[in-house]
């Protein structure tokens, strides 16, 4: 096991942390998988086959990680619904973009998180939707942090997993932190560069262990992989099956034919065919009987089977992705808050990493992170639609509850909200109230009033009337 001493010394000289705070430094080293000092952890945390495979793989990406990014990636070219699902769910999962949850009086906080999301260009939908699908479909999101020229961090750049290897020991935490990842051209073997646990930040999707730091995680769609082959399999041999057993066929009785006059009415009837002659002639004695084609072509249970198996694995079920056949809208409703749940849970993982990178843009800053309460999140969670996000925020107003709470509910940013308020009343008010509703104050006398009528809907949902 790498001397924690040594560690933490290596950390501190990495980040120029002399000058920070304890808290700073514990924080980052947290994040190295380092023991916490003064534990008492013991043991190992790795399984003694990582233990092992550790212990060899220190010049090679993990054959195993790779090859299963790279059928995640054949099949994602090869098959629709595979990129049905890829693109669907990471297109919902970062609907709404990122936003700051903190308290309204941290003005410079939110300040400085709106700077550093537009100089990463993470409120551009199509970024943060190639981050999404790169975490599904290789399992891992690293980003590497590139610091700009005013020593501030300027870009969030997503690398290809793949290519990347932990530098652990066989106990599962990072040897030199200074050192924590290599990437290698897998082509020629040669090592690219050398990541600092700082620069390039890795959020895993579901790994073996979280707190073995060499453990990576697993693309979404990772145990489909079989499945997903005899599904192809299958559907490939359907249609070779219905193109050689599906037409009808006749079968021509000639009595006493020679080779050579079989041969010659063979030739003579293939070639009227072409024409679709439906009339055979003959001069013997022969008959012609129809030849039905496969009346067993309907029976395709055991592709059912294999689909449903494949989409067992998928975000959501195959009702949602296209394959509604016999399925009702009320049953689709239901289905749908598994799907919410999937989501929820990749954007926790995927804001995670976009967290990290503003609080190594605040150190660089000068500013101690642990300072503030504030967490990174998507705007909008999926486990409501936003009906009922709208439903339920109203009713926290009807509750007295904080307007900021509200806004937060209902999705809303409430830092942007507050300054779109002020602006729009200095606009149309001539002496615009400093106590009044655009600042976040006490309501005007023109407020809607939010009223709750319980047990008026479906499921025992309460419904909300506004009047003013």
């Amino acid at each position: 096991m790498a001397n924690l001493q040594t560690i933490q010394s290596k950390y501190r000289a990495l980040m120029g942390a002399d000058s920070l705070p304890a808290s700073v430094i514990d924080s980052a080293m947290r994040q190295s998988g380092a023991p916490q000092p003064g534990g008492s952890e013991i043991g190992a945390r790795t399984t003694p086959e990582n233990r092992i495979k550790y212990l060899y793989r220190v010049m090679w990406v993990d054959p195993d990680v790779r090859q299963a990014i790279l059928d995640i990636r054949e099949m994602d070219r090869l098959d629709p619904r595979v990129k049905r699902i890829h693109g669907r769910t990471s297109r919902a999962a970062v609907k709404g973009g990122l936003k700051i949850k903190t308290s309204s009086d941290n003005k410079r906080l939110i300040a400085l998180w709106n700077q550093f999301e537009r100089r990463l260009q993470l409120d551009k939908m199509e970024k943060l939707e190639s981050h999404m699908r790169g975490l599904m479909m290789e399992g891992n999101l690293p980003l590497q942090w590139v610091i700009n020229a005013g020593n501030r961090v300027g870009a969030a750049i997503r690398m290809p997993a793949d290519t990347l290897l932990p530098r652990v020991t066989p106990t599962g935490i990072f040897a030199d932190p200074t050192q924590a990842y290599d990437q290698y051209d897998v082509a020629t073997g040669v090592k690219l560069a050398t990541f600092a646990l700082w620069q390039l930040t890795m959020v895993r999707l579901t790994p073996d262990n979280y707190d073995d730091m060499g453990s990576l995680g697993r693309p979404y769609m990772d145990s489909a992989r079989t499945v997903w082959r005899k599904l192809m399999m299958t559907e490939e041999d359907l249609v070779i099956r219905r193109r050689e057993r599906a037409p009808l066929r006749t079968a021509h009785f000639l009595e006493g034919a020679t080779t050579d006059e079989l041969a010659d009415y063979r030739a003579q009837i293939e070639d009227d065919q072409k024409e679709i002659t439906t009339n055979y002639y003959s001069n013997k004695k022969g008959s012609v009987q129809a030849v039905q084609g496969d009346a067993n072509l309907d029976q395709i249970a055991d592709v059912v089977h294999l689909l449903d198996t494949f989409f067992s694995g998928a975000p959501a079920p195959k009702g949602l992705f296209g394959y509604t056949e016999g399925l009702a809208r009320d049953i689709l409703e239901d289905i749908k808050q598994d799907f919410f749940d999937e989501l929820d849970a990749m954007q926790d993982t995927a804001a995670q990493a976009y967290e990290m990178g503003f609080r190594l843009d605040l150190m660089l800053a000068g500013i101690n992170p642990d300072n503030f309460d504030f967490e990174i999140r998507f705007a909008e969670r999926r486990t409501e639609t936003p009906n009922q996000a709208a439903d339920r925020a109203l009713k926290l107003q009807a509750m007295a509850a904080s307007r900021q709470t509200v806004w937060e509910t209902a999705g809303l940013n409430p830092s942007r909200e507050l300054e779109q308020r002020s602006a729009e009343a200095k606009s149309t008010a001539p002496y615009p109230d400093p106590e009044g509703d655009q600042t976040g104050g006490n309501p005007s006398p023109g407020t809607p009033r939010v009223s709750i009528t319980p047990g008026n809907r479906p499921k025992g949902e309460s419904a909300t009337s506004i009047s003013t």
